[in-house]
């Protein structure tokens, strides 16, 4: 987690809230726009996919395994096209972030921090 907190933790302060993953999901989400359109299309969404898949693996060991696992899934495709029309708008991306958020939120504090991605205890 300690590279996605590097990431989206806005104001430097350790922990993510929930408007910093709201900001972040909609600046992730004008960079890929690429046509300035308003929606993720399928090549937009595809280079996306790939640009996220290349940083989780040189970036995030373990990242299909608990919260990381997480946080791949509420940024794919799938998860954010709610329509099920192929496209995915801005809307549809940002409005999926508080659901997103608390399900990696482990402790429900309000804040991402190292803690919410720690093992799992038995």
């Amino acid at each position: 987690g300690a590279h996605f907190i590097e990431n989206w933790d806005l104001d430097g302060d350790g922990s993510v809230t929930l408007a910093e993953a709201t900001q972040k999901r909609a600046e992730v989400f004008t960079m890929f726009d690429q046509d300035e359109d308003g929606q993720l299309n399928s090549s937009e969404y595809d280079l996306f996919d790939e640009t996220r898949q290349a940083d989780m693996q040189a970036n995030a060991s373990g990242h299909e395994k608990g919260p990381m696992k997480k946080i791949s899934q509420g940024l794919k495709r799938e998860y954010n096209d709610a329509n099920g029309d192929g496209a995915v708008s801005a809307t549809e991306f940002t409005d999926k972030t508080a659901t997103w958020f608390a399900g990696i939120d482990r402790d429900a504090d309000g804040r991402l921090t190292p803690a919410d991605f720690a093992p799992a205890k038995p």
